[in-house]
């Protein structure tokens, strides 16, 4: 596996685990959210949609063990495969490499009732067990808040930074703290904020309406001295491809800056 650092965080933490010895990752990027129903998944899926129209190869490990939603909006539905070497992601129709619970399960619609330490082991097999494809960008969609699975994702993979997704109400501006903060404590870098349902535009008037009042970005990033790396508005039209299983064909360029971010990692 290529990792800048990986050599060095392995050293400061012994708990990192070594990917399947087929898999080939470049870097790998959490997505996380102090929160739930910020749009985290969706954060996940447009990132990996845009760097795979950019040339690059991604995937996405989906560590959202109890509410996985990614297969969905790639319209997955089919089953993960494995022999004796391991298991193999499934490929949405633009590519990207997905592995998440739900193709495993024999419904979607199970529930997954597990206690903590099984997520986080289910977690760490889907790094250590699954054969990842020449990745240059792995991203993990992460459950929300600072619990067991984010440590175990921090610990056991080799994150090269993370991205904080937030909406534009106060409290989060809080919440968006403790995550960062733990990042820091795992001496993982935050490469910035996306924050989603921004505002709204009126289509018979063209005004853009804060219907959850007044963003706080800028006061967060500059809090913390973090770049703002993209502003998702509420968009109908979002949530209809999504459901379709179609967020491939979601092109616009809200998350230009989040893409400059990443290629200057590689």
């Amino acid at each position: 596996m290529e990792n800048n650092g990986g050599n060095a965080k392995a050293a400061s933490n012994s708990f990192l685990k070594d990917p399947h010895p087929q898999s080939k990752v470049k870097k790998v990027i959490g997505i996380v959210s102090g929160k739930g129903g910020v749009g985290k998944s969706l954060v996940t899926g447009l990132l990996a949609c845009i760097m795979q129209s950019n040339g690059y190869q991604t995937g996405i490990l989906d560590a959202d063990v109890t509410g996985p939603s990614v297969p969905k909006m790639f319209g997955i539905s089919e089953k993960a495969r494995g022999n004796e070497e391991g298991l193999y992601p499934v490929e949405s129709l633009s590519g990207v490499q997905v592995m998440s619970v739900n193709l495993l399960l024999p419904n979607e619609t199970d529930p997954v009732v597990w206690r903590g330490p099984v997520i986080a082991n289910a977690v760490q097999q889907f790094w250590t067990e699954v054969i990842w494809k020449d990745i240059d960008f792995l991203f993990v969609d992460m459950p929300p808040g600072t619990g067991d699975v984010p440590l175990t994702v921090f610990q056991s993979l080799p994150v090269d930074g993370i991205i904080v997704v937030t909406s534009p109400q106060e409290l989060v501006s809080m919440i968006v703290g403790k995550a960062v903060k733990m990042a820091e404590m795992m001496k993982i870098p935050v490469l910035g904020i996306v924050e989603n349902m921004s505002y709204y535009t009126c289509p018979d008037c063209g005004k853009q309406i804060d219907i959850f009042g007044k963003s706080h970005l800028k006061e967060i990033t500059t809090q913390y001295a973090l770049p703002i790396l993209g502003r998702i508005p509420l968009d109908p039209s979002i949530a209809e491809r999504v459901d379709a299983g179609r967020i491939q064909d979601i092109t616009e360029n809200w998350l230009e800056s989040a893409k400059g971010v990443l290629e200057q990692l590689i």
